[in-house]
């Protein structure tokens, strides 16, 4: 059995009536609108090690050490570096973000999921507008999205930060009791379910070899409502079609 696969014992079945009064769906974009299996994240993470050895004169191994410690400290390691060195978050993330998507597929799939759900489609990333539009464009799902709010949005504050979340509400006039949050990042959830959001937490269908047991796993906890690995899946019975054809 795939442990990662599993859904914890308190995750309540998901039924169309669980989310009836849902109508703004957010979402997280890496990791969350594509498997590991595209190695997008895995280049982007190889991207912040390099951009660290560069400008520190570091081999891999201190920059990957250095990368980790801003990550736990800071949220980020964008934050760290603005935080403790003063750099240009454009030309970080600019670098950052300069990645190979061919192994990124169209999901026509999941565009027919997205387009179904009733109500606004939003992205919440701690990324870039440029990296989420490069993204979701490939995936064939970018027009399904009304607006995407990133890091810049952000003030560079990223999640789990309350005052992100409560920026990207106000700036597109989101009532939380309305809201779903899709992430993989358990940590992530929590404010949303503090707010009052619907929350849902993608872990991936196979173990992803480049993230820890920890970032990955089924997670029985009461800020995470639902848990899927098939976000497809997931997202068709809450359609329209679905609810019409029932």
């Amino acid at each position: 059995m795939n442990r990662l696969a599993d859904t914890p014992a308190a995750t309540p079945p998901l039924t169309a009536e669980s989310f009836a009064h849902v109508d703004h769906w957010i979402f997280d974009l890496d990791n969350t609108l594509y498997s590991h299996e595209s190695r997008v994240w895995p280049q982007v993470n190889e991207r912040i090690t390099l951009f660290l050895q560069e400008l520190f004169g570091l081999d891999g191994l201190s920059s990957h050490a250095l990368r980790q410690y801003y990550y736990h400290r800071y949220g980020t390691t964008l934050k760290g570096l603005m935080e403790e060195h003063q750099i240009d978050p454009d030309q970080f993330l600019d670098f950052a973000h300069d990645i190979d998507l061919t192994l990124l597929e169209p999901n026509p799939e999941l565009g027919a999921a997205l387009a179904a759900l009733p109500g606004r489609k939003l992205i919440l990333t701690n990324g870039s507008v440029g990296h989420a539009r490069n993204v979701a464009g490939k995936l064939g799902i970018l027009d399904q999205f009304e607006d995407i709010f990133d890091i810049v949005h952000a003030g560079f504050l990223p999640k789990p930060e309350r005052a992100t979340y409560e920026n990207f509400l106000a700036k597109h006039s989101v009532d939380p009791g309305r809201a779903a949050m899709f992430e993989d990042i358990e940590k992530n959830l929590i404010v949303p379910s503090d707010l009052g959001m619907k929350t849902v937490l993608i872990i991936p269908q196979t173990p992803d070899p480049f993230r820890e047991a920890w970032e990955q796993a089924a997670i029985d906890a009461g800020h995470v409502h639902h848990v899927t690995a098939d976000l497809t899946g997931f997202l068709r019975p809450l359609g329209r079609s679905n609810e019409q054809q029932g």
